[in-house]
């Protein structure tokens, strides 16, 4: 039984490296066809990154910016602009945050802006919240003003002394 798959095996690889050469026209024309053709642009499908993870042991003083995710474990003072922001349960943060999505489940000094913003039990958020839907966790600490928009992403700061430059 394995000796007849075996053959056939063969017999599938021997034929292939036949055809190989007649098809190499056929190729050529397709590649011609379509290299000046505007019409259908084949583009290969975007695969999404994994998040970008800053351990604990990481300090950085400075902006971040990153059409991606980024889940942030250590402590960061100076504004961050990501698709989805997680904050880890010992992270610390200082700046303006603008995100899609925000899970915090550490320490934000700054306002957040975000369309979703989630504050889990252990967050601890002193600053202003701007957002479209928020989630606020039974044991979350939040000082600061809370203000609903419909495009919080694009709406510029009331008082801009809590962004860090």
């Amino acid at each position: 039984m394995f000796a007849k798959q075996k053959q056939s095996v063969e017999k599938q690889n021997s034929s292939q490296s036949e055809k190989i050469p007649s098809n190499e026209p056929k190729l050529n024309t397709i590649l011609e066809k379509t290299k000046g053709s505007n019409d259908e642009i084949m583009m290969p499908p975007r695969v999404k990154s994994p998040p970008s993870l800053l351990s604990t042991d990481l300090f950085i003083k400075g902006n971040l910016n990153t059409a991606g995710d980024i889940q942030i474990e250590g402590t960061v003072e100076g504004n961050i602009k990501a698709n989805l922001l997680t904050v880890g349960q010992n992270a610390v943060i200082k700046g303006e945050i603008m995100a899609e999505e925000v899970v915090v489940n550490g320490s934000i000094s700054g306002t957040i802006k975000g369309n979703r913003v989630h504050l889990t039990a252990s967050a601890k958020v002193d600053g202003d919240i701007i957002h479209n839907s928020i989630a606020i966790e039974s044991g979350a600490h939040f000082e600061g003003s809370i203000e609903k928009s419909e495009d919080p992403l694009t709406k510029p700061n009331s008082k801009g002394a809590d962004a860090v430059s």
